[in-house]
């Protein structure tokens, strides 16, 4: 048991997955127990799953429990979305809660729970109406929203690097 606060980070099927160690050593980094949730189509190589849970010290959550079965982690004092995909944003705006993942945005939203994303959304699919309208839904909700892009350049033709950062410093700056 212990006193700090704790984060739930729910992870979406996108390359930067890959990556979510850096979300996680930086929560850790600043004081948060953290959890990871990830879409079933995320555990399927998106990012390597036993090395999450040892950086963690926790399984990692995709599916839902049974009843009866004690609860992995605690109640979230915060949530970070990285990556988050177009099928998350529009599935958790539409109240669509057929994955742990998306239930549990839409649980920990109507519970005033503080929620960061961080998209990972190609810019054609971002300008589809119904993704511009999901965003527009759940800033309404309260959920925060970054560009983990912000401020980088593209340099020579290298993929610009994904801020996980960002999604903590919503969470203390909102």
């Amino acid at each position: 048991m212990t006193d700090k606060p704790f984060l739930y980070a729910v992870v979406c099927a996108a390359g930067v997955a890959a990556d979510v160690s850096k979300l996680i050593t930086a929560a850790q980094e600043r004081d948060w127990e953290i959890g990871v949730i990830a879409t079933p189509t995320a555990m399927n190589g998106f990012f390597d799953a036993a090395g999450v849970e040892t950086q963690t010290g926790r399984p990692i959550r995709s599916a839902w429990r049974r009843p009866g079965d004690p609860r992995p982690f605690p109640a979230p004092d915060a949530v970070v979305v990285a990556p988050a995909t177009f099928n998350t944003v529009n599935k958790w705006a539409a109240g669509i809660a057929d994955t742990l993942a998306v239930g549990t945005l839409c649980e920990a939203a109507g519970l005033g729970v503080p929620i960061a994303v961080l998209p990972c959304v190609a810019d054609a699919l971002a300008a589809h109406p119904a993704y511009r309208d999901a965003v527009a839904r759940l800033r309404d909700m309260g959920v925060r929203f970054a560009d983990p892009y912000a401020g980088e350049g593209e340099r020579d033709g290298e993929r610009r690097e994904f801020g996980w950062e960002r999604g903590l410093d919503l969470l203390r700056d909102g």
